[in-house]
C-alpha cells in the first residue's frame, strides 16, 4: 500500500501533467476583412500591399496571443479591435456611412464552449462595438442590445463614447456621394439588385481555438452604404453571421447580410458538421457555395473546428483572410485564385 503522502504526491503530479497537455492544445485562428467584387484589377499594388501587411500583422498577432494562453473569447476582442481601428476596413474607423451620412455599427462575440453570447446593434458612439458585444455577453442578462439602450449600457460598464465623426474617413464619404447619385438614376429596389456587390461588404471577423481547446467567433462591422431605416445585418445575429459551439465549429461571415440572416449561414454550417457527420470544409462548401449561391446570396465565411482545421470559403471573387491553423501554417490571400 502506498502511502496517502505518496498518494498525494502522484495525484498531483498526473493533474499538473494533464493540466499542461490542456494548456498546450494547438491553436488555430481564421479572420476575414470582407468579401466581394475583389478583383487584381480593382486593387492598386500599393492597397494589396497595405491589406496583406494588417492582415499579416493581426493574425500573427491573435495567433500568439493564442499560444500564450489568453483565453479564444479575449483574442477575439482584441483581434477586431486591432481590425475596428484600420480604415481600410468598413467597421469602427472607416465604417461605412447611412443614408443619413452617420455610422451605425454592429458586434457580435460567441462563446462555443458555453454558448454564451452577445451583440450590439446600431450604435454610433461607441469606440469598439465588439467590446461592447463582450461586456453584453458577461454582464448582462440579455444577448443583444440596440442603438440608445447599447450605449447606457457601454457607458455604466465604462467602455468609451466618443463622436459619431471619428469613424468617417474620406472614402466614405464619396462612397456614400456616389451611391446616392445611382439611387437617383433607377428605382430603389433596382438599386438593390446592381449595387450591393460594392456597397454590402466590408465586414471583419474572426475565429478561433484556443489553448484549451475553446471555440470563439466574433464579427463586427459598419453594414451597408446607404442603409436606411435602422437596418441591421447578419453580423450582430447569432447562428447569421456569427455563431460558436466547441461540438462543431466556430464561424464568421461576410457579404449581403439579408441573405445569411434569411439562411442561417453560420449556424448552418456547424449543424450540418454535428449532424451529418462531415467536414468543416464540406459543411462550409455545401452552404456558401450551393445553398447561398442558388438564392443568388453572395459572400463568404472563415472558420475553425474543434479539432483546430480551418475553412475560408467564399463565392464572390475575393475575400481578405488570412489564417495560422494548428500546424502554424500562415495564409494570407485576397483573390480567388490564391
Amino acid at each position: 500500500m502506498l502511502s496517502d503522502f505518496v498518494q498525494k504526491a502522484i495525484f498531483i503530479f498526473v493533474f499538473c501533467i494533464g493540466a499542461a497537455a490542456q494548456a498546450q492544445s494547438p491553436v488555430a485562428i481564421a479572420l476575414h476583412g470582407g468579401a466581394g467584387t475583389i478583383t487584381r484589377a480593382k486593387i492598386t499594388a500599393e492597397q494589396d500591399a497595405a491589406y496583406r501587411l494588417i492582415m499579416d500583422e493581426v493574425v500573427t498577432f491573435g495567433y500568439q496571443r493564442l499560444n500564450a494562453g489568453v483565453s479564444g473569447n479575449q483574442v477575439v476582442v482584441e483581434v477586431l479591435q486591432k481590425l475596428e481601428d484600420s480604415p481600410l476596413f468598413n467597421a469602427g474607423v472607416g465604417a461605412v456611412m447611412t443614408w443619413d451620412g452617420v455610422h451605425e455599427l454592429d458586434a457580435a462575440i460567441m462563446d462555443g464552449a458555453t454558448r454564451q453570447a452577445g451583440a450590439v446593434a446600431g450604435v454610433r458612439h461607441i469606440r469598439s462595438p465588439i467590446e461592447a458585444a463582450q461586456k453584453v455577453m458577461l454582464h448582462s442578462p440579455h444577448v443583444m442590445l440596440t442603438g440608445v439602450g447599447a450605449e447606457e449600457f457601454a457607458q455604466q460598464q465604462g467602455l468609451e463614447l466618443i463622436d459619431n465623426s471619428v469613424f468617417t474617413t474620406e472614402r466614405r464619404q464619396k462612397a456614400l456621394e456616389q451611391y446616392k447619385e445611382h439611387q437617383s438614376l433607377i428605382s430603389l429596389n433596382d438599386a438593390q439588385d446592381t449595387m450591393y456587390q460594392d456597397y454590402k461588404f466590408g465586414t471583419v471577423g474572426v475565429a478561433v481555438r484556443d489553448s484549451r481547446g475553446d471555440l470563439s467567433a466574433g464579427t463586427s462591422t459598419g453594414g451597408m452604404t446607404g442603409k436606411r431605416w435602422g437596418r441591421v445585418g447578419d453580423s450582430p445575429i447569432i447562428g447569421a453571421g456569427t455563431f460558436a459551439d466547441n461540438a462543431s465549429c466556430a464561424v464568421s461571415a461576410t457579404g449581403h447580410g439579408e441573405y445569411f440572416i434569411r439562411y442561417q449561414v453560420a449556424s448552418d454550417i456547424c449543424a450540418r458538421m454535428k449532424y451529418l457527420g462531415i467536414s468543416l470544409q464540406q459543411a462550409a462548401n455545401v452552404v456558401v457555395n450551393q445553398v447561398l449561391r442558388d438564392a443568388d446570396g453572395e459572400g463568404g465565411i472563415v472558420a475553425v473546428d474543434s479539432e483546430g482545421n480551418v475553412a475560408l470559403v467564399f463565392n464572390t471573387e475575393g475575400m481578405y483572410r488570412a489564417s495560422v491553423d494548428t500546424s502554424g501554417k500562415k495564409t494570407i490571400a485576397i483573390y480567388r485564385d490564391e
